[in-house]
């Protein structure tokens, strides 16, 4: 009997996702059904009662969800990671980023500087005040909704730089990539999914978690920028 997986996840994995469900409902008798939400939304829905067979989400938060008896224990599965990228619309010249004192130099000089509330987001936050710029960036920082992705603004000209979790980057028109962060001062985040500890399809779920993590599913992940943890 055929059933339905309700999904709720992170936009971090979405380009992968879209390619990747569609070959899981023709393999299964499942459909699936999909709510993409920011990182800090599905970490105010979960906990308020909102149920949904299968989260995805960052693995730090997936971890919190779990201790909050939320998501089943023993549920979760790492699918891919991604570290933070850089992006200016197309056509800009491309900024220095080779280094940590190269960014810095090219996050002082630009005239507005764009990340989410999503853990990329937090990340550059903290980046900045460990450089000492904290104050500069304040002035010039530029944002997205939670669930947003700062290639939009960095495309429509409202934003000079931004930085966002590569895989919500690349596929974005209207921008050029200019790469990723310096590897000593990276962030790579894992995504995972969980199982939902009330999931009215549990199996289903499972099966989806899996199909996702599975060495067929590789080609998908790497072109929407992604890697496997």
């Amino acid at each position: 009997m055929a059933g339905e997986v309700k999904v709720l996840s992170s936009i971090a994995t979405k380009e992968a996702h879209l390619v990747l469900v569609p070959q899981f409902e023709r393999a299964s008798d499942q459909q699936v059904t999909t709510t993409w939400a920011g990182t800090v939304e599905i970490m105010k829905r979960i906990p308020q009662g909102e149920v949904h067979d299968l989260i995805i989400v960052s693995s730090t938060e997936l971890d919190e969800l779990i201790r909050q008896g939320k998501i089943a224990a023993g549920s979760r599965l790492d699918i891919a990671k991604s570290g933070i990228g850089v992006a200016v619309r197309a056509g800009a010249p491309k900024p220095d980023i080779s280094s940590a004192e190269a960014l810095k130099k090219t996050l002082l000089a630009a005239k507005t500087v764009g990340y989410t509330s999503g853990p990329s987001g937090v990340y550059m936050a903290g980046l900045v005040e460990r450089m000492g710029i904290a104050a500069e960036i304040k002035a010039k920082f530029r944002s997205v909704p939670s669930g947003g992705t700062i290639g939009t603004i960095v495309a429509a000209g409202d934003c000079e730089i931004g930085f966002q979790q590569v895989s919500e980057l690349v596929h974005i028109k209207g921008i050029d990539y200019v790469g990723p962060l310096p590897k000593d001062i990276q962030r790579i985040t894992v995504f995972a999914t969980g199982v939902h500890a009330n999931a009215t399809n549990s199996d289903g779920a499972k099966a989806l978690a899996r199909f996702l993590a599975a060495p067929a599913a590789d080609g998908a992940i790497k072109a929407a920028g992604l890697e496997r943890p």
